[in-house]
């Protein structure tokens, strides 16, 4: 016998060849009991459903490449999970790679991607990413893109937290606190979320008596351990600061862990704040003041982006102009918690 076809499916269910194809691709305009005939009569024919054959015929993959720095961060986890939902939802699988924050593993990730001729590209560009590089890389295959957490000077499709925002609450939190002088711990210095957190945290301070370290020798990587070195030259060079903002809550795990060592408690001798609010954070000792950015609000809107783009880029006038930049920010919100809560100015 040779190979089952859809036809044949449609003929033992007693249903067109086109409702059967609707019931194949999930349709929710095909009644339920037509729905069951036809998945029985898959069952029964031993249907296999050809991916190939459809990807030439609709030239699509039905694949997203996804590209993030890691996934030990439960950030990065819980947004992936949320991006990965919404492609399923359209009959979409994702492909995911991580750079761990180095341009040169970022290319060979995105060239393999290209390769396998994904429909639509997302990109949490590594620390030091040149954008003409990517845009070139791009250009000739017309895979669209869409930029997440970490932005080009919004010169492309953008989904991510309002870092800005981000940083002005956690400054003005402190503010109030009494706090004098504060340090920024960790984070690859070149890149947008590094870049506008201090800068709403700068803006929030401004005017007051609070003074932020020279952030010189402070970064690192977005890691345990590169909060844990951060806050070691910082010590190291003779400062013990009010407070200790961490890049993200990630950091703060190895800001908590190099004051224990030094035999300083957090959120007693040095307040510490963090952004993210990633699973677990409140439950530290003492549990983390830090900002929300909501990774699932970003991964969803994220996906809706990407499969918008990809459907435009189908259409018969997707040749013509390219759509405007669309950028969503989602709003921050402050969670205050021990780790600053508990903090009293030193005596004289």
């Amino acid at each position: 016998m040779g190979r089952v076809t859809l036809t044949d499916v449609s003929r033992h269910a007693g249903v067109s060849r086109s409702t059967a194809s609707l019931v194949l691709n999930d349709s929710p305009s095909v009644a339920p009991e037509t729905t069951r005939k036809v998945r029985e009569a898959m069952k029964a024919l031993g249907y296999v459903y050809n991916r190939h054959a459809a990807m030439l015929r609709n030239q699509r993959s039905m694949t997203l490449g996804l590209v993030v720095t890691e996934v030990q961060n439960p950030y990065f986890a819980e947004l992936a999970m949320t991006l990965e939902d919404v492609a399923d939802r359209s009959n979409y699988a994702v492909f995911i790679g991580y750079s761990r924050d180095d341009p040169a593993r970022q290319r060979r990730l995105l060239d393999r991607f290209v390769e396998r001729s994904i429909d639509g590209l997302i990109l949490l560009p590594a620390g030091d990413t040149q954008a003409a590089e990517i845009d070139e890389l791009l250009a000739s295959s017309g895979i669209p893109l869409v930029l997440l957490a970490r932005h080009f000077h919004l010169s492309h499709d953008y989904v991510g937290a309002d870092n800005v925002e981000a940083g002005r609450l956690l400054g003005r939190h402190l503010r109030a606190m009494g706090v004098r002088t504060v340090a920024m711990v960790g984070g690859p210095q070149h890149t947008s979320a590094r870049r506008e957190r201090e800068d709403g945290f700068l803006d929030a301070i401004a005017g007051s008596d609070m003074t932020m370290s020279p952030t010189e020798g402070l970064f690192g990587e977005a890691t345990p351990d590169g909060g844990a070195d951060a806050t070691r030259r910082l010590l190291d060079r003779g400062e013990i600061p009010d407070a200790i903002v961490a890049y993200s809550d990630i950091v703060a795990v190895g800001v908590y862990a190099e004051l224990t060592r030094r035999g300083l408690e957090p959120g007693r001798d040095i307040a510490v704040g963090g952004f993210d609010d990633i699973a677990g954070s409140a439950h530290r000792t003492p549990p983390l003041t830090t900002v929300a950015t909501f990774p699932t609000k970003i991964g969803e809107k994220c996906g809706e982006l990407i499969l918008d783009r990809i459907g435009q880029s189908l259409t018969p006038n997707g040749a013509g102009s390219p759509p405007a930049h669309s950028h969503h920010l989602v709003a921050p919100a402050l969670r205050v918690r021990a780790s600053t809560a508990a903090w009293r100015p030193r005596r004289p």
